[in-house]
């Protein structure tokens, strides 16, 4: 299922989930720049630079002198900003620009910045811990979109999401289109658990989604809620 539109109204711009938007797309514009005018190994360089490697916490953490704290823990918040193609980019930037106006509503420009960077950091520290010997870099916005979601999915469960399904458009709820979304992304990252060894898994960093969605879910209430502009903004 592919969300095209939600009915849920705002009542403010949301700034700060245009600026992710055109940061995130702006990096990767840099990263096909590299891969396009330098190299594919400079590509790769740069996003296993600056990719979460679990590996190089993991060697950190065990007081091995290879890597340094910054680059044991600087990918954390690198990590979310870079992504593997043009299709990841987009998508994960079609579900921002949907549901994430919403939750900046709630929460406020500031607030929302720092909800977004929190639940990035949690679902890549949930990643890391599934696969802490994992030689592959992760990179994408998904984990702290995740957390988008989560925060969506208890805010405006009633809300409407207009959704492209196979050849088929309609409105649902939005707590059946994320929590659609949330258990494929579980019981995908159940699979996962023995299909590849530790060291060499890639892909999709399911387990990111499921840590960001729920991280979200649980810190959205934790953050105080602006200041209301209409007694009618939510529902």
């Amino acid at each position: 299922m592919f969300p095209i539109k939600d009915d849920q109204p705002r009542y403010s711009t949301p700034y700060v989930n245009g600026f992710l938007i055109a940061l995130n797309i702006l990096i990767y514009g840099f990263q096909f720049y590299l891969q396009l005018t330098v190299s594919a190994r400079a590509y790769d360089g740069f996003a296993r630079e600056f990719g979460m490697v679990p590996a190089h916490l993991s060697a950190f953490l065990s007081g091995s002198p290879r890597y340094s704290l910054a680059e044991a823990v600087l990918p954390f918040f690198t990590s979310m900003f870079l992504h593997g193609n043009w299709m990841h980019v987009l998508g994960n930037m079609w579900f921002l620009f949907i549901f994430g106006d919403n939750v900046e509503d709630y929460l406020g420009h500031f607030k929302y910045l720092a909800f977004y960077i929190a639940s990035g950091l949690l679902a890549m520290a949930t990643q890391v811990a599934i696969y802490p010997h994992s030689t592959v870099p992760t990179v994408g916005a998904s984990g702290a979109i995740a957390g988008v979601l989560g925060a969506y999915f208890i805010l405006y469960p009633r809300a409407r999401v207009l959704t492209w399904f196979f050849v088929l458009v309609f409105y649902i709820p939005a707590w059946v289109m994320l929590g659609y979304w949330f258990v494929l992304q579980f019981f995908a990252g159940a699979a996962s658990l023995s299909m590849a060894p530790a060291r060499d898994v890639g892909g999709v960093a399911v387990w990111a989604h499921v840590g960001g969605f729920i991280s979200g879910a649980a810190m959205i209430k934790l953050f105080p809620e602006r200041a209301r502009r209409s007694p009618y903004a939510y529902r």
